[in-house]
């Protein structure tokens, strides 16, 4: 009897030594309460700290933008025929004058070099030498490390970090941020007005070799056909050819006056257009005293199976030396060059020199000067003057020589497009 009451005394004052009901729960709360403050103070500091993280990365990065955008469209001398060695300088010049919450941007590194589309990097470069761009396709060029295209820029807040905000609870005094980006310059893509020069459209075709590549060494004659180029209006995505008048009033005028984009249809025509060719006829007399090459810059055309109009593709622009122009095929003796000037190699050169022939027959004087120029019919033989069978001869009536043009020119245009030789004047965003 006594020990069972013992049991029993003990067993009551075991329950005594917990608290039950609303004590217990007391406890508990409190801390679920210090858990769930925490929690919250770290979701402050990923709300509030992060949005100040995030408006001083897109700051950053638009002061990296602007910089390697600037180095970018600086990256050549005007002519094309130099690198600009100032271009780096010149993007970390534009990336600090932003600012970021206030703070003086800091520029890590600003480094000229090349971007490859291929394998999507940035290799720097610190070279001055400028890559032939002709005889090469845009798929060399773009796995040559040794073409300068691009600018890269990093920058950062190091010295003047993000200020943290709730993230001091967390043991976070301050961030440390940066930004990249990759300005390219390419060929010419998209043409802004003004930057073409006549109402000629070149066939790509009549500017590749047999290899597919851009040579600079054969020329072609136009129109021919519809084989190596036709007429332009410079209108896009416009049903029907190009107007016979639209043209005429394009000829030695301003160029083409709307911008113009690559991969779009361009309104064209076959075969010759007499008001307008007479036109450009008198204008090159004037402009070249029938002495010397008359440099333009031409839209470039895809023609499936040779044919122009009434609408192609637009896909580049070039430069060319027009060589000659015949305007009536029948006088041979008094209209055939005697004298042209050579066209330099580099921007910085003059003419090497002049080809003359003084024989007074026009057949030698003429496939001497075939020769000299390498000018080709689109078979690829020669343009002589065939005295046999002078209907399918190099010598025709209404017709226009032309050469590629080796020598450096000024770039023109938004980056994009194939390489003709045409370097862009405004770079993109790449990375």
């Amino acid at each position: 009897m006594t020990t069972s009451k013992t049991v029993t005394v003990r067993w009551l004052s075991s329950r005594r030594s917990v608290p039950s009901g609303p004590y217990r729960q007391r406890g508990l709360s409190i801390v679920l309460m210090s858990i769930a403050l925490l929690m919250l103070m770290a979701f402050a500091a990923l709300a509030i700290d992060g949005g100040n993280l995030y408006v001083a990365k897109n700051e950053l990065q638009n002061a990296a933008d602007a910089g390697a955008l600037a180095g970018a469209r600086e990256l050549y001398e005007d002519d094309g025929s130099a690198i600009n060695t100032g271009a780096d300088d010149i993007a970390v010049e534009v990336a600090v004058a932003n600012y970021s919450q206030g703070e003086a941007v800091e520029v890590f590194s600003a480094q000229r070099g090349h971007w490859s589309f291929t394998t999507r990097t940035f290799t720097a470069n610190p070279s001055t030498d400028v890559v032939d761009l002709f005889g090469k396709t845009a798929a060399e060029l773009d796995l040559d490390p040794n073409f300068i295209n691009a600018v890269e820029v990093i920058t950062q807040r190091e010295a003047t970090p993000v200020e943290a905000f709730f993230g001091t609870v967390l043991g976070f005094d301050n961030y440390n941020s940066a930004a990249r980006a990759v300005a390219y310059i390419g060929y010419a893509g998209t043409l802004l007005p003004e930057d073409l020069d006549q109402p000629i459209a070149l066939c790509q075709d009549a500017l590749l070799n047999a290899s597919g590549e851009y040579d600079c060494s054969v020329g072609r004659f136009i129109p021919a056909n519809g084989d190596t180029g036709g007429w332009t209006n410079f209108q896009q995505n416009v049903d029907g050819a190009a107007n016979a008048n639209e043209i005429k009033e394009l000829v030695c005028g301003d160029g083409n006056p709307e911008t113009l984009h690559y991969g779009e249809p361009m309104q064209t025509t076959n075969g010759q257009v007499h008001t307008a060719f007479k036109a450009l006829y008198d204008c090159w007399q004037e402009a070249t005293d029938q002495t010397e090459p008359w440099n333009m810059t031409l839209p470039v055309i895809d023609c499936p199976d040779g044919s122009v109009g009434p609408t192609n593709t637009l896909v580049g622009a070039v430069n060319v030396n027009v060589m000659w122009i015949v305007d009536k095929e029948n006088d041979i003796d008094g209209d055939a060059p005697f004298e042209m000037s050579i066209p330099p190699e580099d921007s910085g050169g003059e003419s090497p020199g002049t080809w003359s022939n003084g024989n007074p027959l026009g057949a030698p004087r003429w496939n001497d000067f075939v020769d000299e120029f390498q000018l080709e019919m689109p078979d690829g033989s020669l343009a002589e003057y065939d005295e046999d069978n002078q209907q399918d001869d190099g010598w025709r009536q209404k017709t226009i020589y032309f050469a590629p043009d080796c020598s450096y020119h000024e770039p023109a245009g938004h980056t994009g497009g194939e390489n003709f030789g045409v370097l862009a004047e405004i770079p993109v965003l790449v990375d």
